[in-house]
């Protein structure tokens, strides 16, 4: 990798965890690329050398926090013992809303918006976060791993709104 193609990595990777950050505390309908810039220190047309649009560059902020969880939740599943496996899962989970509160706050936001590729999005992240605590339930033949992974993705929102509106007994185990 050449020192141009680290440069735009980096820049690219702060763009996106500006935009995080900004989307998190604004709304995405409020924020601005000219705000996302300003917090990544940058001009605002360098951010649009990175995203052609708003919506591409929440796209982008949108895959890093799924992809954060998403292999989160597969490092647990793929080591875990089953009797440790719900509440490893439970651990991870809130360590990423400790550590990326921010992320958890962008995907709550995400929900709510009506455009096509933003639904398309959260469908997808929802849907294999599902699919590996389903079939992490499944492998070691836990019972009603259908229903434990539902109440397991319950508690998570639950957990969301805890985290969203400062609500902490909503997270008691």
């Amino acid at each position: 990798m050449t020192k141009d193609t680290k440069t735009s990595v980096t820049r690219r990777t702060d763009i996106i965890s500006a935009a995080i950050e900004v989307f998190a505390e604004t709304g995405y309908y409020r924020a601005t690329t000219a705000q996302v810039a300003q917090r990544a220190q940058i001009s605002q047309p360098y951010v649009f050398r990175f995203f052609s649009t708003k919506e591409a560059l929440l796209l982008s902020a949108l895959e890093v926090s799924w992809s954060r969880v998403i292999e989160s939740f597969r490092q647990v599943a793929e080591s875990t013992s089953p009797e440790r496996l719900e509440a490893e899962l439970i651990e991870a989970y809130e360590r990423i809303t400790e550590s990326y509160h921010n992320e958890v706050l962008l995907q709550m936001q995400a929900q709510t918006i009506q455009e096509e590729a933003i639904q398309e999005a959260m469908r997808n992240g929802f849907r294999e976060v599902r699919q590996i605590v389903l079939h992490a339930f499944h492998q070691p033949g836990i019972q009603k791993p259908e229903e434990r992974t539902m109440l397991f993705l319950a508690r998570g929102m639950l957990c969301n709104i805890a985290v969203a509106i400062n609500l902490p007994e909503l997270m008691k185990k």
